[in-house]
């Protein structure tokens, strides 16, 4: 499937690919992910694409974006938009697509295998204009949940699919193996 003279470039799907993993009951390590597909070709580059709510003073994924724009990642934000439904719900929406379909296509004259981790059948299109370039794509999701996590179009559309349950021994790690997040210490009335 992977020939080592290839470029190969990531492609995450943030949002889907924590769902995907979530669904199957592990964390992806980052740091073996890189070093999964570095050992099957030449790695020209790892994008990661993620919404964030900017009015909050603290996002739980910011530790983990710092931590990837650091170490190896080219991780790609934008601002998500907050709005309410139908319903008088708040909603969340922070789509990439477009960030990474582009990211894609600016690549298509220097990488030879694209991998797209998400199962979202927005990018059966994509997959369809980069394999009409000559560039060979492998799609990361799963059919182990239920639901299964990948479009059935865009799973047909890719050369190759890749189950992320079979990656799981490479790149993956229980959830109670997360590393502790370090606290500031606190005062306590004592201290004055």
């Amino acid at each position: 499937m992977f020939d080592p003279r290839e470029k190969i470039a990531l492609f995450i799907d943030g949002a889907n690919l924590y769902a995907t993993s979530r669904a199957l009951g592990f964390d992806i390590d980052y740091r073996k992910l890189l070093g999964s597909f570095q050992k099957r070709g030449y790695l020209l580059r790892a994008y990661y694409y993620t919404a964030l709510i900017e009015d909050q003073e603290y996002s739980s994924i910011r530790p983990l974006i710092d931590w990837l724009d650091y170490n190896g990642y080219k991780v790609v934000t934008k601002p998500a938009k907050e709005f309410t439904d139908s319903t008088g719900r708040r909603k969340i929406k922070g789509n990439m697509d477009i960030e990474l379909t582009i990211d894609a296509l600016e690549l298509a004259d220097v990488v030879d295998h694209y991998v797209i981790f998400s199962g979202d059948g927005d990018f059966r299109t994509l997959v369809d204009a980069l394999q009409r370039r000559g560039r060979k794509v492998s799609i990361v999701s799963t059919m182990a949940s239920q639901p299964p996590m990948i479009s059935d179009d865009l799973r047909r559309q890719a050369d190759h699919f890749i189950d992320l349950m079979a990656l799981k021994s490479e790149v993956g790690r229980d959830p109670s193996e997360r590393p502790v997040r370090r606290q500031e210490p606190v005062e306590s009335d004592d201290d004055l």
